[in-house]
């Protein structure tokens, strides 16, 4: 291979891998001069330079030009050390080129190994950089394939894949080959076989995304999403603020004709969405996080223990609790309170000792 189809196969490859020719250089020229050095007692005097730019590849001997040499290893007499540099000085070091036709096929299989040792340690390092850009945001993954045991879906995320775990899928939902699904990116980890992308549908933070690309407002800042509390595939509570009093959050959210809404409600599959009103007063907030129940009162606990009783009217109670507990249940982590809910007539034998 001459210059030239070296340097023409480095920048094809990085127009194919992304990779830049410099790094890839700097990759060959370490693989090589290790190589190399093996053959010279793996001292270190072998030197290689790779340079893209002037497509010059070139290998050499740095050797130290002395009156008399006692290791002929690293050292070289200053007459023979001036054929290659003629004002060379006792102490000086002297190029000495190597001609490198003469590297033998071991030395070439080494080095070439240690380059895609490299290149692979690049595209690593490449994908490790991209999934990191893109922590804990909403991507698009294309399902590769399905484990039939355990349900784990392969998906292809950019350039590298990441395994969307069973317990991460939202209950319920049937994944295909081939099909674009959305996903959250819960962490980046760097592992030993490369990145370790944690993706996950079932987390909130898949829900709050899904809602700053449908909702203008909560993207350009106008609205905030002050809190968020799911059961994948079954319910999710929404508390969202208004910066602007002439902005409705929930108004924004829900969108005209509920348009905004259904359309995260048909992209997590019918699962249920409550928007409520975020609000400073603990009172206000968890009155309005047990939508669509209506309270009558809440009453907070004096010692601060963010515990409360909240009344509502005796036949809202079961739609105020929900199915299982689960309007409580969401309400109580949307706000941080610790929720009793008790009809408005109250309990048998309430107040008595």
């Amino acid at each position: 291979m001459t210059n030239s189809e070296f340097f023409e196969a480095l920048r094809l490859m990085e127009k194919e891998k992304g990779i830049p020719a410099d790094y890839l250089a700097e990759k060959i020229e370490s693989a090589i001069a290790v190589a190399v050095r093996r053959d010279y007692g793996g001292k270190d005097i072998v030197f290689c330079r790779v340079d893209p730019a002037t497509e010059t590849f070139d290998v050499s001997l740095r050797k130290t030009a002395v009156e008399e040499v006692t290791d002929p290893d690293t050292e070289l007499l200053l007459e023979n050390a001036r054929q290659y540099n003629p004002a060379a000085l006792p102490g000086d070091v002297v190029e000495i080129p190597l001609d490198t036709r003469q590297f033998g096929r071991i030395v070439a299989q080494t080095a070439k190994h240690v380059i895609r040792q490299g290149i692979r340690e690049a595209e690593r390092g490449q994908t490790l950089q991209e999934f990191r850009s893109r922590n804990q945001e909403l991507v698009t993954g294309t399902v590769q394939s399905i484990d039939a045991r355990t349900g784990n879906a392969t998906l292809e995320i950019g350039r590298g894949d990441a395994i969307l775990p069973k317990a991460e899928q939202v209950p319920g939902e049937t994944l295909r080959e081939g099909q674009h699904v959305k996903v959250y990116v819960v962490d980046v980890k760097e592992g030993e076989k490369g990145p370790r992308i944690l993706i996950s549908r079932t987390h909130p933070g898949l829900v709050k995304r899904l809602f700053e690309i449908e909702v203008p407002e909560i993207f350009d800042g106008t609205i905030e999403i002050k809190a968020v509390s799911r059961e994948a595939g079954s319910r999710t509570k929404l508390a969202v603020s208004s910066k602007d009093p002439n902005v409705d959050a929930k108004g924004a959210c829900i969108g005209a004709r509920s348009a905004r809404v259904n359309k995260i409600v048909e992209e997590l599959g019918g699962e249920k969405i409550d928007i409520v009103k975020y609000s400073d007063d603990a009172a206000a907030f968890i009155a309005e996080s047990l939508s669509p129940a209506r309270v009558v009162a809440v009453e907070l606990d004096p010692a601060g223990t963010k515990a409360c009783h909240v009344r509502v009217p005796d036949e809202q109670l079961s739609l105020a609790i929900g199915n299982k507990g689960q309007n409580a249940r969401l309400a109580a982590r949307l706000t941080g309170w610790k929720i009793d809910i008790r009809p408005e007539s109250g309990y048998f034998g309430e107040g008595q000792e």
